[in-house]
């Protein structure tokens, strides 16, 4: 029974150590300055906004991180900051054990840039608008005619599928809405139109380009059409 006693006595003799050895260090390193700021971008390797532009909200606009000390930190209110720029799709920022603080930022990736009415924006990979960088141009399919509230999911996802393709992504460089809906798109190394019709069956129209395409550049026939049309999805029906 006592050596039991004992026992109990010594873990909550551990535990109390333990509490206060934390806290007393929670304590301790909120009051430590921060030591520098860094900020880290991943996925796309282009910046499309400028790493002064963030550091300059992770440190709250102040000259010298040497300045700041570690409890007078919001992180997520500087997440929050960062995030809310047009560029960046998401940020997790953190103090480091050594008083670094760090963010990591994740940039929107464009997947098509509009133009409509005299205005040029990017499309995300999520289907929201972008606004063009100066730091850097996109290569990505140039659209032309009204996106709206009525298309915009469905042209996304057009989008998308080009841009998750390689043969596509590298192929199709522009594509023009029409007033009645359907897509024409062009080819980057031939100069026929693409007349892909709705955005109905987007998959298998894609599939049979790809399939005609492998076949008739074998041949050597491409730069004898003017038109590929791909709104039969059972066929593809060329025009000279």
């Amino acid at each position: 029974m006592k050596g039991f006693n004992w026992t109990n006595i010594r873990l909550l003799l551990m535990v109390v150590l333990v509490i206060f050895l934390f806290s007393f260090t929670s304590k301790r390193n909120e009051k430590r300055k921060i030591v520098k700021s860094v900020v880290v971008f991943v996925g796309e390797n282009t910046l499309f906004i400028k790493q002064e532009t963030v550091n300059k909200l992770l440190i709250e606009n102040k000259k010298e991180v040497q300045s700041i000390r570690r409890e007078d930190l919001d992180l997520n209110k500087l997440e929050k900051a960062i995030g809310a720029q047009a560029m960046i799709d998401e940020s997790d920022v953190f103090v480091s054990i050594d008083g670094v603080l760090k963010a990591v930022v994740k940039q929107k990736t464009p997947i098509a840039r509009i133009f409509d009415n005299g205005t040029s924006f990017y499309i995300d990979y999520k289907g929201n608008n972008m606004p063009l960088s100066a730091n850097f141009t996109a290569r990505v399919p140039l659209v032309s005619g009204e996106i709206n509230a009525k298309n915009k999911k469905d042209l996304t996802e057009i989008f998308r599928a080009i841009y998750n393709d390689a043969f596509l992504k590298k192929n199709i460089i522009g594509i023009q809405i029409m007033p009645n809906g359907s897509l024409l798109m062009l080819n980057r190394n031939f100069d026929y139109q693409i007349d892909f019709g709705s955005v109905r069956n987007a998959e298998r129209k894609f599939k049979n380009y790809k399939a005609f395409f492998q076949k008739a550049v074998s041949d050597s026939v491409l730069t004898k059409y003017k038109k590929i049309d791909l709104r039969f999805t059972e066929q593809v029906v060329c025009t000279k």
